[in-house]
């Protein structure tokens, strides 16, 4: 019994700490986007990346540098070769051979070789492809930032979203239900037919599915921006701003009439770095057709004997040293170097074509962009001033319906014209902030 309280205990102890040791973050959208740029999983990996590039880029300088390396080794030959001689050596027979055992039983070699890389053309192209793979790296961090940048505002906008569309679907309900109870009872005195009270009913069943609907999709839309900001599904999450402000925020027309400059965006640094690839590739393929220069310098010992002996003192050891350049010239491979640097040069040229192809279709996505947020901005103004005028219209109809002036049917029209006004203007919010972070997006704004 005493155990079993005991591990009570335990577990009511480690769920408390579970609980304490749960945080709450509260943040606005600037924030998030700042948290998740450090703590996204895919930025991580991106930073890891660069990390990665330089290492290897101080990889490639090293093979330019003095190399030194040692080794030990030991030979125990248990069983000796054996060669044939004339046997008239040892007094023989003439045309007689005699065998005989050439080494001793042990052997051991030490030394250490100092080498150095004198001259080699594809080591110096290497050096370059090293920094443009660093510069590969750090382009695609900074894209991955702008995509993480991107998907934030996105989906920090759509949690605003929901909870926005759950909240006046809430006050539509609220003021339905009213409007409801009063033609209920204005239905038992016998002063509306039952068709009114049925047709709002139907209304209230639209509403509170709505209702249902959108508060499931702010709960799962939190989630997801939990998992770009890199929180714990678990851990709780306030947003400190509101979609209107945002909107607001966001409409700015000075953008539209800046210029755009294709050089600036990464999607055209990124095809730059492809192309300067392909340029060192059939670079380092010239190369191979260069001469390469090296020097090197062995110091060793050796030591034998037919009794292992290696560690006396008396061991005898013999020294040995020499110096070695060597130069290697290519003279003739079959025309197979010449086919890899036609190889080198195509890609070369893919690689231009690629990137003008890319400068076009930037600028025609540029284009689009532009045009798509001017137009969010248009809805946006249009949308405000529908969902106005909408509900001054279901103000009147419901005033002309509770006095008997308008039918249920106009009454139901009019709810549904602002239902549909109050989620169009949600949305033209929510298209503005998108379309004004796809702009960013492309014209590298941050």
């Amino acid at each position: 019994m005493k155990h079993k309280i005991i591990i009570i205990f335990l577990l009511f102890a480690s769920l408390i700490n579970a609980q304490e040791e749960k945080k709450s973050y509260s943040l606005s959208l600037q924030e998030a986007i700042e948290h998740a740029l450090q703590n996204n999983y895919t930025a991580i990996n991106a930073s890891k990346d660069i990390e990665i590039a330089k290492k290897k880029k101080w990889e490639t300088t090293t093979i330019g540098l003095p190399q030194l390396n040692a080794n030990i080794n030991y030979q125990n030959n248990f069983v000796l070769q054996k060669s044939v001689v004339p046997a008239e050596f040892f007094g023989g027979n003439p045309g007689e051979f005699a065998e005989v055992e050439f080494g001793t039983k042990h052997n051991m070699t030490a030394n250490a070789t100092l080498s150095q890389l004198i001259f080699d053309g594809s080591y110096l192209v290497g050096l370059q492809s090293a920094k443009v793979y660093l510069e590969i790296s750090q382009n695609a961090k900074e894209k991955t930032d702008l995509e993480i940048r991107s998907i934030v505002i996105n989906s920090y906008g759509n949690v605003l979203l929901a909870r926005e569309s759950a909240k006046v679907l809430n006050e539509n309900k609220i003021s339905l239900e009213k409007t409801l109870f009063e033609t209920n009872e204005t239905y038992k005195n016998g002063l509306v037919e039952e068709e009114n009270v049925e047709q709002l009913q139907i209304t209230l069943s639209q509403v509170n599915s709505s209702l249902s609907n959108a508060n499931r999709r702010a709960e799962i839309a939190l989630n997801m921006l939990k998992l770009v900001l890199g929180i714990d599904i678990q851990e709780d999450l306030q947003l400190t701003d509101n979609l209107d402000n945002l909107a607001t925020k966001n409409i700015d027309l000075s953008v539209l009439g800046s210029d755009f400059n294709v050089n600036n965006t990464i999607d055209y640094k990124i095809g730059q770095n492809k192309e300067e690839s392909n340029r060192l590739l059939l670079k380092l393929e010239k190369s191979k057709a260069l001469p390469s220069l090296s020097a090197n310098v062995n110091f060793g010992y050796n030591a034998f004997g037919n009794e292992f002996q290696f560690f006396n003192q008396d061991q005898k050891w013999f020294n040995y040293s020499n110096l070695g350049v060597a130069l290697n010239i290519p003279i003739f491979s079959s025309l197979g170097r010449t086919a890899k640097t036609q190889q080198a040069k195509i890609a070369y040229e893919q690689a231009k074509t690629e990137l003008k192809e890319t400068e076009q279709t930037l600028l025609l996505e540029y284009q689009n962009t532009k045009s798509d947020y001017e137009y969010s901005i248009e809805q946006y103004s249009f949308s405000k001033e529908n969902l106005r005028l909408s509900e001054r219209i279901e103000k009147k109809q419901q005033v002309k319906f509770k006095e008997g002036l308008s039918s249920s049917f106009e009454y139901t029209e009019a709810q549904r014209q602002l239902y549909s006004a109050q989620q169009t203007y949600l949305q033209a919010m929510i298209d503005v902030i998108n379309k004004k972070t796809a702009l960013d997006k492309i014209t590298n704004n941050k």
